[in-house]
């Protein structure tokens, strides 16, 4: 029997079979979960309904983050099907790709505003439209990175969004944490996905990555996902409002130099 048997998880951000987002999907579906998904309408047909029944999922449904109506709809949708929730999955983020490159101090208004809701309001928009389904000990799960808390050549926008997103797993902690739901982020190392492509110079520091972080190896999506079954799962009830470094130890370094 899975330690998530029973359960159900609804997940937000799939892009393809390298996204972090799947690689939960998949650990979450072994422990017994059942998975729903819902991504952005382009890649729906694709991307992901292909990869929702290769685990036998059959909810699949468009969403528009960025529109409360919309954001509803999945949820009512939800609820036709399943009588509650217990697992809401958020690995979303996006900035424009000129944003991701250069000097943070010449990022665009409307790219920081962009940024900031697609990665960092669309946690609470899911957060709040998911409350009146998600049962005592249910788990709320986002995506962070080290960005958020040291600078990261040509993170930039991304690194602030994320350390706001990092905030909000604690304010929504503490206003869910009576209704007996846990919110945390899980902070992974650098993982190759297509979120990921878009950052200048991402393939230079992930192949110096390994080199450098204690455990001398790169994350990998099913790194994240075993993680994040401890967090969905009843091993962590007495955790809520954390971040959770999945990173090879990299975090704790100071001066990172090869051997």
């Amino acid at each position: 029997m899975g330690l998530l048997e029973g359960k159900t998880a609804l997940i937000f951000g799939v892009a393809n079979d390298h996204s972090i987002a799947w690689g939960i999907a998949q650990a979450l579906h072994a422990e017994g979960a059942t998975v729903g998904f819902s991504s952005i309408e382009s890649l729906i047909d694709k991307r992901v309904r292909p990869l929702a029944e290769s685990i036998g999922s059959t909810f699949v449904e468009a969403c528009d983050v960025q529109s409360d109506a919309d954001i509803e709809r999945v949820f009512t949708r939800w609820a036709e099907i399943h009588d509650g929730l217990d697992i809401l999955v958020h690995a979303l983020a996006f900035a424009k790709r000129e944003d991701l490159s250069g000097g943070f101090v010449d990022t665009s208004r409307d790219g920081f505003a962009l940024a900031m809701d697609v990665s960092t309001y669309s946690l609470v928009a899911l957060t709040r439209a998911a409350r009146p389904h998600l049962r005592p000990g249910s788990s709320v799960l986002t995506l962070s990175y080290y960005g958020a808390e040291k600078v990261v050549a040509n993170y930039n926008v991304m690194g602030v969004a994320k350390a706001a997103l990092e905030a909000s797993v604690r304010y929504l902690a503490a206003d869910l944490g009576p209704q007996g739901v846990r919110v945390n982020a899980i902070s992974a190392g650098p993982v190759r996905t297509l979120s990921a492509s878009g950052i200048a110079g991402f393939k230079k520091m992930y192949g110096a990555f390994a080199a450098v972080a204690p455990l001398r190896a790169n994350i990998t999506p099913e790194d994240v996902g075993r993680s994040a079954v401890y967090l969905a799962s009843d091993l962590s009830s007495a955790v809520t409002g954390e971040i959770l470094y999945v990173d090879g130890g990299f975090n704790i370094l100071g001066v990172p130099t090869e051997e």
